[in-house]
């Protein structure tokens, strides 16, 4: 079978899907931008064939290297970047090379645009914040009436957490509504809360085959417009209502042989016309594996492979190994280098070496999100965890 990696070096840990795709029988062809010498070996050793285009935002090069692939190894059945960036281009790609497996351009909406979304939550009986999408400043007035301030406005076709902001008042919304770029925007009643996800991975009936929850203390969104650090943690247990709940959702988006990361708020105040503390109310979906290294905290987290657990899923549609009964909290600190921190590398190293799995840089085109250094861990306990996570943020 012939499995089309798009962007397979970035981020730099997506050379292990292409390793366990390889090890199972694929031929993985891979796109990028990146010049063959310049690839790390576990991609030159694994990879069948690679196609370096110059611009990978130019769709009609990446279409070229379709081709090109089309004629040397025949049909291809799979294509994936597992890239927030590039998925619409993914359905793009796949469409014109009739790849089968995947999502087309017709089916897009309703995981790229954020107003789009709550249909489907509401569809698995999940609440969602009450919006519109932004005209002038009397229709986000009379909005603001029902929900007051504050509120949040984000592109409604965006990625991550850029050009996100929270509005308190009716100057901060003139400033907005006189300086925004041309997206279409989505106003949102502003969520007190905590950010849950549900993450895994999804056989072709929309069944999960594998899921986790994360916590996110400190929304990303915070983390970039108030430029705080972060924390965030995985686990593969989880309460069955959340599992419950998770999976319906899932199935709601026909999430189908997939990884999908699909964002909750935990309430936590009551909210007049949404819901009570605690309760979950639906944020929005992801159609890939969670960004930056998070894989391996999953992997972590099963005490096993994430890449290999999807590897089989693509080929076998089941998992072909049992989860160990031994798995953990897993656990990235992240720090900024903007901020001076109390205890030094050597503090940390010193007190949770036996905890620590890695520590590593993230690159400049996700740093304002996720910070610029993180260290990994791992405990048998939230407690644990989060102690460690106060000691590596902690501030002189």
């Amino acid at each position: 079978m012939n499995f089309v990696f798009v962007s397979p070096n970035f981020p730099i840990i997506y050379s292990k899907f292409v390793k366990s795709l390889n090890e199972r029988g694929f031929h993985v062809l891979g796109i990028g931008d990146t010049a063959w010498n310049d690839l790390n070996d576990e991609l030159k050793n694994n990879l069948s064939c690679y196609y370096e285009v110059w611009d990978m935002k130019n769709l009609d090069w990446k279409k070229e290297a379709i081709s090109y692939y089309r004629n040397r190894f025949g049909d291809i059945d799979y294509l994936e970047s597992n890239n927030e960036f590039w998925l619409m281009d993914d359905a793009e790609l796949r469409l014109f090379g009739n790849i089968k497996n995947g999502l087309r351009p017709n089916e897009m909406d309703k995981i790229k645009y954020k107003s789009k979304m709550k249909q489907y939550f509401e569809d698995a009986n999940v609440k969602t914040a009450r919006y519109i999408l932004v005209d002038n400043f009397d229709q986000c007035k009379k909005f603001i009436d029902e929900v007051h301030y504050p509120v949040f406005v984000k592109p409604d076709n965006g990625v991550g957490a850029s050009h996100s902001y929270k509005i308190s008042n009716d100057d901060e919304l003139i400033n907005f509504l006189n300086n925004k770029d041309g997206n279409i925007y989505i106003m949102e009643e502003y969520i007190d809360g905590y950010i849950i996800s549900f993450d895994g991975i999804a056989d072709d009936n929309s069944n999960v085959v594998l899921s986790f929850n994360e916590t996110f203390p400190t929304p990303i969104a915070e983390v970039k417009n108030r430029n705080e650090d972060v924390y965030y943690y995985a686990s593969t247990k989880m309460d069955e209502d959340f599992y419950q709940l998770g999976c319906r959702v899932v199935k709601s988006f026909n999430i189908k042989k997939r990884c999908f990361h699909i964002e909750f708020f935990v309430l936590n105040e009551d909210k007049d016309g949404l819901g009570n503390k605690g309760d979950i109310v639906g944020l929005e979906v992801n159609m890939r594996c969670p960004g930056g290294d998070t894989p391996e905290l999953l992997s972590l987290a099963m005490n096993g492979s994430f890449y290999d657990a999807y590897a089989d899923v693509i080929k076998d549609n089941h998992l072909n190994f049992a989860l160990n009964n031994e798995q953990y909290i897993a656990i990235s600190a992240n720090r900024k280098h903007i901020f001076n921190y109390a205890n030094s590398v050597e503090d940390i190293y010193k007190k949770y070496q036996n905890n620590i799995v890695s520590r590593g840089y993230y690159s400049k085109e996700i740093s304002d999100c996720m910070g610029d250094e993180y260290f990994i861990a791992k405990f048998l306990n939230k407690e644990e965890a989060i102690e460690f996570a106060n000691f590596v943020l902690n501030k002189n």
